[in-house]
């Protein structure tokens, strides 16, 4: 009997940060396999609820409610079909990919317990010291937080 394959979970968003974490993550994990990758691929992306987005109450949100729910999933189908592209052109086409609404940090954590997935793996924005105090890491939440191996891909530095 063949044991049920391990779940790697990859967060994604609209950033180059992102991408390159995805591509890198088939380049090392799953092409080099073909046929028999070592993990079950489980793509993740939050999208971000529109009252988080507006974050304002009284006349008038009501009517802008709409139109940013709106924007937000068509930026999620568009995150989610350059990742299902990725995935197709590096020859992984069983990857499953799912938009869950929510803030990313709790959205990851959550979807490696829901997948029971050994390896979380995340982009890294590359913000300094204070930018990340003020926005919040989801790398360094997840590192902190996820009950499994976080591997934080960073892009690197192009030198001019």
């Amino acid at each position: 009997m063949a044991s049920e394959k391990q779940a790697m979970v990859v967060g994604i968003d609209d950033s180059e940060h992102s991408v390159y974490a995805l591509e890198w993550t088939l380049d090392h994990f799953f092409t080099n396999f073909a046929s028999n990758p070592p993990f079950k691929l489980v793509v993740v992306h939050s999208k971000p609820s529109a009252a988080s987005v507006v974050g304002l109450v009284g006349p008038g949100a009501a009517e802008v409610f709409p139109l940013v729910d709106s924007d937000l999933k068509r930026i999620a189908a568009r995150v989610v079909e350059k990742a299902k592209q990725i995935c197709v052109t590096k020859l992984v086409n069983d990857a499953v990919v799912e938009v869950v609404e929510g803030d990313a940090r709790n959205v990851l954590c959550e979807a490696v317990e829901r997948h029971h997935a050994s390896i979380l793996v995340v982009g890294s924005h590359g913000y300094g010291a204070i930018k990340r105090a003020v926005l919040g890491s989801v790398s360094d939440y997840c590192a902190h937080h996820a009950h499994c191996t976080v591997m934080i891909v960073k892009k690197p530095k192009i030198k001019h």
